[in-house]
């Protein structure tokens, strides 16, 4: 997660960058309520910065982001509980029937790209990087109890236990990570370290020699100097998750888009419609500056034009 002041000072770059701006950046007192977010820990500090910078043209408007994970933001999306869900994966069909039992009507809109990192401990002098095939033959279900050591990848590798951390069940991270390596969302070795809070990871493998775990490539970069970024070998040569990677699909299969969904009952309330914009028209000068790669520019456009249908 994005420390406070981190989020505080990209929130003061956009509003300077916002002064002189459009009508919508300047102060809007005619606003109140509160807007309730929650969901993907990865999302989070993206959503946060841009919240943060929200309270400061609407200051009577209350926004609250919180961490369950994506599908623990889902359960609360489908009770009607929150307004808004950050999602670091597509929405399920056992969540889509969630929402239509709980009559909740939604839009779902790509606000960036992330990509996952694989790391490991800084002291970890023998990897530099993985192939997909060694990543699977790590993380599949039948790994558990046979796969244990990290001479068991490779042979001139340490005979030493492979300590795993990764995130939980619930995290659109897992899902996304689970379906591109090991063949199917949710399936994966039980005997590892979980946690929906990304700073609990790295934590973790910071102080763990033979540590390796994964999550989006926005945590790794806010703790780059704790943490040993790997290399990812599709069969096309090693690649290294970057900015430039990701935005040019290079960095295969660890790189997908991010999403907010949003209720249309509360889209009913203009507070939610202002911040829906006011997210849309920043989000492309915050992305990167969390750690994400923006969409083209005419994407955000569509995604304005998408919101507005919505609305109708």
């Amino acid at each position: 997660m994005k420390s406070i002041q981190t989020i505080l000072g990209v929130a003061l770059m956009i509003a300077l960058a916002s002064c002189g701006g459009s009508k919508q950046e300047k102060k809007n007192t005619s606003l109140s309520g509160t807007i309730k977010i929650d969901g993907s820990s990865t999302v989070y500090p993206i959503t946060e910065a841009i919240a943060e910078e929200f309270r400061t043209v609407a200051p009577d408007v209350h926004v609250t982001v919180g961490i369950s994970g994506t599908g623990g933001g889902f359960k609360k999306f489908g009770r009607g509980e929150i307004d808004i869900n950050d999602a670091s994966r597509p929405i399920k069909d056992k969540e889509i029937k969630a929402c239509e039992d709980g009559n909740i009507q939604y839009k779902a809109l790509t606000i960036a790209y992330d990509g996952l990192a694989v790391v490991v401990n800084n002291q970890n002098d023998w990897v530099e990087s993985f192939t997909i095939d060694e990543l699977k033959k790590l993380w599949e279900p039948s790994a558990e109890g046979n796969v244990m050591m990290w001479s068991d990848i490779r042979p001139e590798w340490p005979n030493e236990k492979i300590n795993l951390y990764g995130p939980d069940a619930a995290s659109g991270t897992y899902d996304y990570f689970t379906e591109v390596i090991c063949g199917e969302s949710g399936s994966s070795r039980g005997d590892y370290t979980n946690s929906a809070d990304d700073n609990v990871l790295v934590q973790g493998i910071s102080t763990d020699k033979y540590a390796l775990g994964f999550f989006g490539l926005a945590y790794y970069e806010e703790n780059a100097d704790k943490l040993k970024l790997v290399g990812v070998d599709n069969g096309k040569g090693v690649v290294f998750p970057s900015f430039e990677s990701v935005s040019s699909n290079t960095y295969t299969p660890l790189s997908r888009p991010v999403f907010i969904y949003v209720s249309k009952k509360a889209a009913e309330r203009p507070e939610v419609v202002e911040f829906v914009n006011f997210y849309l028209n920043n989000a492309s000068a915050v992305a990167k500056d969390v750690g994400y790669v923006s969409l083209p520019a005419e994407d955000y456009t569509s995604a304005l034009a998408e919101f507005k249908a919505f609305l109708q």
